[in-house]
């Protein structure tokens, strides 16, 4: 645990010790708890004045992440809790929906466009981020991990419309995947050999589905001797390893400068000795960027939006039109081909169930400006079985002592 991880369990007890004292409810008395943290923050700071203790960086932004861990988030603070609840989001202050299971429901909370308004400050004081007319939307992550993204009112109609994304972790490793139902221990011991042996794996899906559970699970695989390095919007990717560098995005300051895009991250990445590159999702030009890399020789895994593996590499070769003029399909289409090496697609049944739907290689043909594929592991009467085809880089597999042949043979 780091300093300020540390100084911020130190204070958080102590707040919570005034609470206890005080007889305070932290989630109808949100005005109490923040006296009582701002006076906790103050009284460190004081003591800090003899070297005794570390002084408090930001006085206003440490008190707003004690409110927020001490008093939570108000009468949103039940869903946050019932872990049963994925997502959160207010349409407007009496329609507050949350997602069970995949499935949406109305509930009955009532709120006040000042509540709502409270709500969200408190949410991005403690995430460090800010929210105002000139920058009407925002993505955060709270205190729990749980990611928050905000548009304010005149952007959307009528009321401040936000969004609150739970950070759930179902699954940390392939095999607990298997367990939930994901997909079989066959495909996962072959994701596991493919991540082993360096392939360039590409996780494509729906919202909601379950890429970043994936990508998780996958870089949880990656061997502790490398050094890995990622870059996303915001941080939401978790997985053990003791050699991980992890950068997210950030936004530009009051005075209009000083913003770090996901493209500059990918690029700031190469300089960093890296064994292994994580773009947690890749949604323009960064995806020029991040093929760069790839084709470089630093293996790497990201997520994208799209319904199928096939869709997923078309995408993949239009996003990079993004970055300029310059950039042409001829030279983007083969740089694909020859970059990603595996596709995993998932999706979310109809039940609410998150299943991976297709696993394709991907050897590097090019025809009549299509990418061939090849499937190695499909979805076939509700279950995902052995498909025809084979991973491509062979010798990658060979070179880490792994016989892909074998493994993959039998396998029904």
């Amino acid at each position: 645990m780091d300093s300020h991880a540390q100084l911020v369990e130190s204070l958080d007890e102590l707040v919570r010790e005034a609470v206890r004292r005080e007889g305070v409810d932290p989630q109808r008395e949100g005005v109490v708890v923040r006296r009582l943290a701002e006076s906790v923050v103050r009284a460190h700071d004081q003591r800090s004045l003899t070297g005794v203790v570390a002084p408090v960086g930001d006085v206003e932004s440490m008190v707003g992440e004690l409110v927020a861990r001490v008093a939570g988030f108000g009468p949103l603070q039940p869903f946050l809790d019932d872990p049963a609840v994925e997502e959160i989001w207010i349409n407007d202050p009496t329609r507050v929906f949350v997602a069970r299971r995949g499935r949406h429901e109305l509930t009955n909370l009532m709120l006040t466009a000042a509540q709502v308004r409270e709500l969200v400050e408190r949410m991005l004081k403690s995430s460090g981020r800010r929210i105002d007319v000139s920058r009407p939307f925002v993505d955060a992550v709270l205190p729990e991990g749980h990611r928050l993204h905000v548009v304010l009112e005149g952007i959307s109609r009528g009321w401040t419309a936000v969004n609150i994304r739970k950070f759930v972790l179902s699954a940390a490793r392939l095999g607990e995947l298997v367990e939930l139902g994901s997909l079989t221990s066959a495909a996962a011991a072959f994701l596991e050999a493919s991540v082993r042996a360096g392939l360039n794996v590409l996780v494509a899906g729906g919202t909601q589905a379950g890429k970043t559970t994936m990508l998780n699970c996958l870089a949880a695989s990656i061997p502790g001797g490398e050094r890995v390095v990622s870059a996303e919007e915001v941080f939401e990717l978790r997985f053990p390893h003791p050699d991980w560098v992890a950068m997210q995005t950030r936004q530009s300051g009051l005075e209009g400068t000083g913003e770090i895009r996901l493209r500059d991250l990918v690029k700031e990445s190469l300089r960093m000795r890296p064994s292994r590159i994580i773009v947690g999702e890749v949604r323009a030009e960064e995806c020029l960027d991040l093929l760069l890399a790839l084709n470089a020789g630093v293996p790497g895994m990201c997520t994208l939006h799209a319904n199928s593996a096939r869709e997923a590499l078309v995408k993949m070769c239009t996003l990079p039109l993004l970055a300029g003029e310059n950039v042409s399909a001829r030279f983007v289409v083969p740089t694909v081909a020859a970059s990603v090496d595996l596709v995993v697609h998932v999706g979310i049944d109809h039940h609410g169930v998150r299943r991976v739907n297709e696993i394709v290689g991907v050897p590097g043909r090019v025809e009549y400006d299509v990418i061939e594929v090849e499937p190695i592991f499909e979805r076939r009467s509700g279950e995902l079985r052995r498909a025809a085809g084979m991973p491509p880089r062979a010798a990658s597999f060979e070179q880490v002592g792994i016989d892909v042949h074998a493994l993959l043979e039998g396998v029904g």
